[in-house]
């Protein structure tokens, strides 16, 4: 008992570190065909979305959508930690499945542009796997739920717990005009203990979450 008391302080006592083992927040990626276009985004202060675009559009013009396949980020300001490529490859394989399904539930999935068609370009930027042995140990420890359970309520990322960021780039299809973009980094709540057992486990609960959270934009 001693000894796991110990090991829950220590856990306390470095917390502050432990923040450092998160990944960055995403940047204005050189390589985006929309970087030019995208502008500190104040209105979200979750830090999730920090840079977007906005352009005037109607969505309710839209009931169809062409969905291009997932693109793995390759410049050098990629923010992939220790992700292999077969990892990456199957991040961006789930993220095509589970992003279409969400979309799918408001557009139409087509192959060609017509009127009414967006085009939508994922683009999977980075992304930080779950830490083993101590992603789970640090959401079962007292310690660590002391700590989470602060990053909960901050809304921010739990302790050596996986997450992924991306870019979005939405455009008129016939014309391909582009309407909207944005970088976001996506994580599990700090709280999801499920989400810390699987190396890819909370990468692909936060692409859940991204899908759900751009579905919700055409709303």
């Amino acid at each position: 008992m001693k000894l796991a008391s110990k090991a829950s302080l220590a856990f306390i006592l470095i917390g502050s570190a432990l923040a450092g083992c998160t990944t960055a927040d995403p940047l204005v990626y050189s390589g985006l065909a929309s970087a030019p276009n995208l502008q500190p985004n104040p209105s979200d202060p979750s830090g999730r979305v920090p840079f977007r675009y906005r352009g005037n559009a109607d969505w309710k013009q839209y009931d169809k959508a062409i969905i291009d396949p997932v693109t793995v980020y390759r410049a050098q300001d990629n923010q992939f930690i220790d992700t292999s490529e077969q990892d990456k490859g199957e991040l961006a394989n789930y993220m095509q499945t589970r992003f279409t399904e969400q979309l799918r539930t408001r557009f139409g999935i087509v192959n060609t542009p017509m009127p009414g068609t967006l085009r939508i370009h994922l683009t999977l930027t980075g992304a930080k796997k779950t830490t083993p042995v101590l992603g789970p140990f640090s959401h079962l420890d007292v310690g660590g739920n002391v700590y989470n359970a602060v990053q909960a309520t901050r809304d921010k990322e739990g302790s050596m717990t996986g997450s992924v960021s991306y870019a979005v780039e939405i455009y008129d299809a016939p014309s391909n005009r582009l309407l909207s973009a944005f970088v976001a980094k996506q994580f599990p709540g700090a709280m999801n203990v499920g989400a810390s057992f699987g190396a890819l486990k909370a990468s692909k609960v936060a692409i859940d979450k991204g899908a759900e959270a751009l579905l919700a934009q055409f709303q």
